[in-house]
């Protein structure tokens, strides 16, 4: 039976640390958009926005995205705003909307401004965009009580000008949608996706070349545990010592403990960037006034006034990264009245994370009996996005599987590349979440 041709379509891989955009070429393969400028990064841009106020601009504020963001933050970090990793509020009820120089901004407004800019760096080549286009989205949504619904009506708002014959299929699949073009033979595979707010996991069969329907989704599991937290257990352990964690205040005549609340918005990047407001600032010197350690909180009050969020935790990402090449790495900041130099060694940055790897594990057993497969009948285990190559999940792998049946590779564009494929399908109905 010959297949049928090809539709137009697009793959987007909206990350919560990068987006990447592919588009099927009717050929049974996919191309991958690449960006132009001087800031493009190829085919990967950050999931970032920078603000600033200017009359000329949308609502009064002018905006970048991507790589170029980072660019006009650097250039003037305390007269902008620096936005990033706003997907994992996408399904938390709490989240309302942003205050950007005291304009409200909801996600689906971020999300709308992230794909205008993305569109013009794309140098013309999303300007004829095809009608169908193919999203990503997590197994499970990051955050406390997710509401996939809610996340579903505040992608459909972010997406209503980017394509017109919108569906959504789980990340993972489209990660191994992209794994099955390298096969040239059955098999079935197992994916794990690493991104920065959710690991997610998809069991596939796949048919040899040529076959009318080439994959059959058995199982998908997530969890909200990725990359993003993994940078949170790193500030926890380096920074908020410094500024008043597990200190004290005074309150009627008791001492009482420091709430843990701003610490956790400290420790997660997509809250930090919200903290510059006037009613939070206030709230910290108050209790600074009260505090038995009063300098600590002062700390705490310079990092978010002098924007210093995105210096934080590129610096725990360099520490991230160069731990997965060597046993020791200095992490190295300063800033905001904080001065860290610290030798951290891999086995203390795999404790901090140790029951993270178990909720991951027992997603990854939880895909395996969904999916009625023993550990031992998956021919392939393709590991992609971020964090796969932290060598204590590689090893979690390994130790599973086997490590001859692992395979990585296009830790950053499987997924868009993957849901480009799938568009291209005349029925994508089998795939859609």
């Amino acid at each position: 039976m010959s297949r049928e041709p090809a539709i137009p379509a697009l793959g987007l891989d909206f990350g919560t640390t990068n987006t990447v955009v592919a588009q099927a070429d009717g050929a049974g393969d996919a191309r991958l958009i690449e960006f132009t400028g001087a800031e493009a990064t190829g085919a990967v841009f950050r999931s970032a926005l920078c603000f600033w106020e200017d009359e000329q601009g949308w609502n009064g504020i002018a905006h970048e995205a991507g790589p170029w963001a980072i660019a006009e933050y650097l250039q003037s970090p305390l007269d902008s705003r620096f936005v990033q990793s706003f997907k994992t509020v996408a399904a938390s009820p709490l989240f309302e909307r942003a205050t950007i120089f005291n304009r409200p901004m909801r996600f689906e407004d971020l999300g709308r401004l992230l794909l205008q800019k993305l569109v013009r760096h794309a140098g013309g080549q999303l300007d004829d965009r095809p009608h169908r286009v193919v999203v990503g989205r997590p197994v499970e949504y990051a955050g406390a009580r997710p509401d996939a619904a809610l996340a579903r009506r505040r992608y459909d708002a972010m997406l209503r000008e980017f394509g017109t014959e919108v569906h959504y299929v789980y990340e993972p699949l489209g990660a191994a949608h992209s794994f099955a073009a390298r096969l040239s033979e059955p098999a079935t595979i197992l994916v794990a996706d690493f991104g920065g707010g959710t690991t997610d996991f998809s069991l596939v069969r796949v048919a040899a070349p040529g076959a009318v329907r080439r994959c059959v989704p058995l199982a998908s599991t997530g969890v909200g545990i990725a990359g993003d937290r993994f940078d949170q257990r790193i500030v926890s352990q380096l920074v908020l010592p410094l500024l008043g964690k597990g200190g004290e205040y005074r309150s009627f005549g008791k001492v009482l403990e420091i709430p843990g609340g701003y610490f956790n918005d400290v420790a997660d990047w997509s809250r930090l960037a919200m903290m510059r407001n006037r009613k939070t600032l206030e709230e910290l010197r108050r209790l600074q006034r009260d505090a038995l350690d009063p300098d600590a909180i002062g700390r705490m009050i310079a990092l978010v006034e002098e924007e210093q969020g995105f210096p934080l935790y590129d610096a725990v990402g360099r520490l991230k990264r160069a731990l997965s090449g060597a046993e020791h790495a200095e992490f190295a900041f300063e800033g905001g009245g904080v001065r860290i130099a610290a030798d951290v060694a891999r086995a203390d940055f795999e404790r901090w994370i140790a029951d993270d790897l178990v909720r991951i594990e027992a997603a990854l057993d939880a895909a395996l009996v969904r999916g009625g497969v023993e550990a031992g009948a998956v021919d392939r285990v393709f590991l992609t996005g971020g964090s796969s190559l932290i060598p204590a999940i590689r090893a979690l792998f390994d130790r599973r599987f086997g490590a001859e049946r692992i395979a990585t590779g296009g830790e950053l564009t499987s997924i868009a590349h993957g849901l480009a494929l799938i568009g291209a399908e005349p029925d994508i109905t089998p795939w859609a979440a």
